[in-house]
């Protein structure tokens, strides 16, 4: 079987395991988010924080909620890593610095998951499991809850309450989270993912059975569990540097399939859940497509670029083989890279630096879109019909009528707020890179130059305001400035964005519904799942095309 044969099998594979768990799993967080019973163990959670789970929240009341859990998380994390000398299990790592304790905190708590240490050489199993996993639950919670939150102001008419964040957030990681992770763990540890807390190994150095000579120095943790969670909550942070191209972390072509699937049934699946809240599965099948036909799109053409290699070398290998791994191949490297900057989730199991040129454009503009096809857990789901109130908004312009989608009326309050929206992580993204590239400092941490190495400092920033957490790889992001500019991009360009969905939530659950009538806009039907796509790459490309222009593209276009 040829290298893109098998590509492709694997990426029909995967679109069969994922529409076979789109409806069920749809339908169970639609009932999740809208049941009135509470288990005990969640009881017994809201009695120890203090919260009535029962009390119905105006988008006020529910965003300063996300704001003072997500705050407890940055300051718990950020004392947990400058602690860790003298807690047990450190595996005798010292005190993470006060920068990179910084950045790795506001990164897990964001849904990040950046990494700018060696998870292996850093980070003992305290911080691991009881700081980094945690969150790693809990973040990819708050981004359902807020999704979920945005959705109810779509379902409610005449009343500005959104549900209960501590609820919502709670039933997240109990209902959902944790039994999924719980499962997608004990698949890989059976595939061959290690489980342990074992200490520092040394080892040696072996090629094809012969000692090489030298030795190694490794670490055994709670790598399964986290691995589950980091994929099913988009989240992307790694027990070990490289990531899903180490293979305690992701062992065989099996379970690296898996984590594709793990990292992409959440987002897609909510698609169902809002179809099934709104009342108009239908809907929710048209932000399905939206996403789908995106996604399929961007991995077609990543595949197509790393396969269209050239010379002898190349041909050889059957592709761009450079930065993956031989276990893997071209094809199975391409789905997963496309798969985890077209959500938040930043896992990688090879190094996009090391892809073509276009290659790295892609993974870049893939972020660059707002990780909307499908997007994080949650967070695809409020980006994506952000997009859909945006492109209302356009097709109400081209007739001259009033726009409404879902029944409520987008006036000038709701454009302004999804604008709002729109603009915050791009000025984030190229603001933060000018300054970078513009002082001296910062260049130093780049290893290329010229096209390539704008593309570092340019991944980099898009990657931290867009919450993603991938690296380009050869940028050092481990100096001051980085960690604490990163670190500002992660909270600006998570928190922000989640003002003006609440806000817009609140104003649309405040109107009395319009009925539909002969000059509405179908939202359901393909005319308008066309338009939205068109949107979002219009949007995308007027806003970044500059950017791309000096970087990725450059380089493409010059090898």
């Amino acid at each position: 079987m040829g290298p893109v044969l098998a590509g492709v099998l694997q990426l029909l594979a995967l679109i069969g395991a994922l529409a076979l768990a789109h409806v069920p799993l749809g339908n169970y967080m639609a009932k999740v988010y809208s049941s009135d019973k509470h288990w005990r163990v969640e009881k017994w959670i809201y009695k120890g924080i203090g919260a009535n789970p029962d009390t119905e929240m105006r988008w006020t009341a529910y965003l300063r909620g996300v704001l003072a859990f997500s705050a407890v998380g940055v300051v718990f994390l950020y004392l947990l890593q400058r602690l860790q000398g003298v807690l047990p299990l450190s595996l005798g790592f010292k005190a993470i610095d006060a920068d990179q304790a910084f950045n790795t905190a506001v990164s897990f708590v964001t849904n990040t998951n950046w990494q700018s240490y060696y998870g292996e050489q850093a980070m003992g199993h305290v911080v691991q499991t009881a700081g980094l996993a945690v969150q790693n639950f809990v973040s990819a919670a708050v981004g359902i809850a807020v999704a979920v939150a945005f959705v109810r102001g779509f379902a409610r008419s005449r009343t500005g309450e959104l549900g209960n964040f501590w609820s919502d957030m709670v039933r997240g990681v109990t209902r959902i989270l944790l039994p999924g992770a719980f499962v997608a763990a004990i698949v890989l540890v059976a595939c061959g993912a290690i489980q342990n807390f074992s200490g520092i190994h040394e080892v040696g150095q072996f090629l094809n059975g012969h000692s090489m000579g030298g030795h190694q120095q490794w670490n055994g943790g709670a790598v399964a569990s986290q691995e589950a969670i980091k994929e099913l909550g988009t989240n992307g942070g790694g027990y070990f540097n490289a990531n899903s191209a180490h293979p305690f972390e992701n062992p065989t072509p099996f379970t690296n399939l898996f984590e594709i699937f793990l990292l992409l049934v959440v987002p897609f699946a909510l698609t169902r859940t809002f179809g099934v809240m709104v009342g108009s599965v239908r809907q929710g099948y048209a932000i399905l497509a939206t996403m789908a036909t995106i996604w399929i799109g961007f991995t077609a053409l990543m595949m197509w670029t790393e396969f269209a290699h050239h010379g002898p070398a190349l041909q050889i290998a059957g592709g761009a083989m450079e930065g993956k791994e031989t276990r893997f191949g071209v094809g199975a490297s391409s789905i997963f890279a496309t798969a985890t900057t077209l959500t938040s989730t930043g896992a990688v199991d090879s190094f996009h630096s090391s892809f073509t040129g276009l290659g790295g454009g892609i993974t870049m503009l893939g972020m660059m879109l707002g990780e909307i096809a499908p997007g994080g857990t949650g967070s695809g789901l409020y980006g994506m019909l952000i997009m859909a109130v945006i492109a209302v908004f356009i097709a109400g312009l081209m007739v001259g009528r009033t726009p409404e989608y879902l029944g409520k009326k987008i006036g000038t309050r709701e454009i302004k707020l999804a604008a709002c929206y729109i603009l915050i992580t791009p000025a984030l993204v190229l603001i933060f890179t000018a300054f970078a590239m513009a002082l001296p400092t910062p260049a130093h941490s780049m290893t290329n130059s010229g096209a390539h190495g704008f593309s570092e400092i340019l991944y980099a920033y898009t990657s931290a305001a867009n919450n993603n957490g991938s690296a380009f790889a050869g940028l050092n992001a481990d100096t001051q400035w980085f960690n604490s500019t990163l670190g500002l991009a992660m909270l600006f360009g998570r928190f922000l964005p989640m003002v003006f969905v609440l806000a817009l939530a609140g104003s649309l659950a405040e109107q009395q519904p319009v009925p539909a009538t002969a000059g509405t806009l179908r939202t359901e039907k393909p005319l308008f799942t066309g338009l939205l796509v068109g949107a979002i790459l219009i949007i995308t490309g007027l806003t970044y095309f500059p950017a791309l222009a000096l970087g990725p593209l450059a380089e493409g276009l010059a090898s």
